[in-house]
């Protein structure tokens, strides 16, 4: 591994304002925290530092990320558990380790700059390496298999849908027909073909065209999607009342997943008209920003990572069925007033 330490090759994004979220809900001894997307443990780390009688369950599908991570989180003893696993099953995670419910839970979706800055991992576009992509590199098919096995059909619908790319059956064509002549391994032929291929104008007002579609592979490889819509539900229904959950997406399909998940929380079930709301009915969520946060000008400058980000952020206000029951340990916050409020903004 490098011998550069962690915490000089990547910079949280919102640090200050994830904890700024997530501390009031790990305040009290016996605080749970889980970090959905480790990465190489940036936020955890401020967590932990911020809320000292709080402990952090760090789950991450990179075993290299994850090995960093522990490393970086060593000083911490017991107060922190990684967990090489998806991060879709935020309940199954807790129970095998004999928890009941998380009071404060973060994801920073999207790739990580341990993923981009490992060339041979095939994140980046910039530089000629093997077509791989895979966040867990010990099993799944890899960008190359994509390239060279998905019909031109599927191939156009992974660039549209998840690159939000133009020129997506144009490209899905002339990616079938190279790979006729040679399978794709390493990603310079893949680079030459979009520059060749994405119109001179898209090139010169969407940045670089390889963007795109590398952006289109990674989520298919990863299933990133399917994996977001099952991971915030699950995380939902381990989050425990008065506990907090806060997103960070990078993307407008992972956003979107988040900003419906969030309202529909966050709104009553009783049908319009209803002279009386039943107490199931009443929301669960009770949001804690205004729509989506971004980061400010100063944060963009220092870290490009930022310039996309998307943070929205809940409290759980109530339980609700599909959760399962409580221990008696796990109900401290059931006694909080659990009307909904306006949402907090910044100080």
């Amino acid at each position: 591994m490098p011998s550069t330490p962690t915490s000089d090759r990547h910079v949280p994004v919102l640090l200050e304002r994830c904890v700024e979220l997530l501390a009031p809900a790990l305040a009290e001894p016996g605080s749970v925290f889980v970090d959905g997307t480790l990465g190489m443990g940036g936020h955890t780390e401020a967590v932990l530092r911020a809320c000292p009688h709080a402990r952090a369950v760090g789950i991450d599908r990179d075993p290299q990320a994850l090995a960093l991570a522990t490393e970086r989180l060593a000083p911490f003893g017991d107060r922190f558990v990684p967990v090489h696993d998806v991060s879709d099953d935020v309940p199954g995670v807790l129970a095998d380790l004999g928890l009941p419910r998380a009071h404060g839970i973060l994801f920073d979706l999207g790739v990580s700059s341990l993923q981009l800055d490992e060339t041979d991992r095939g994140f980046a576009y910039r530089t000629d390496a093997p077509l791989d992509m895979r966040m867990d590199q010990s099993t799944g098919p890899t960008a190359a298999d994509v390239l060279n096995t998905y019909e031109a059909r599927d191939l156009a619908r992974v660039l549209r849908d998840y690159g939000e790319e133009r020129s997506a059956r144009q490209i899905a064509r002339a990616i079938v027909r190279r790979r006729e002549v040679e399978p794709f391994t390493t990603s310079g032929p893949l680079v030459e073909l979009l520059h060749d291929v994405v119109p001179a104008a898209s090139q010169r007002s969407g940045g670089h065209p390889a963007k795109r579609t590398f952006q289109a592979l990674r989520i298919e490889v990863n299933a990133e999607l399917s994996v977001w819509a099952r991971g915030m539900d699950a995380a939902l229904r381990a989050l425990a009342v008065g506990g907090r959950i806060v997103v960070l997406s990078y993307h407008s399909l992972e956003d979107r997943i988040t900003k419906q998940a969030l309202a529909a929380g966050a709104t009553s079930s009783a049908p319009p008209g209803m002279p009386v709301e039943l107490p199931e009915q009443r929301p669960w969520l009770r949001l804690l920003v205004r729509g989506a946060e971004q980061a400010d000008a100063a944060e963009q400058a220092a870290n490009a990572r930022s310039a996309s980000v998307r943070l929205r952020a809940a409290e759980r206000t109530r339980s609700t069925p599909d959760q399962a029951p409580q221990t008696a340990a796990d109900t401290r916050d059931q006694t909080r007033d659990s009307t909904p409020t306006a949402p907090e903004g910044r100080p």
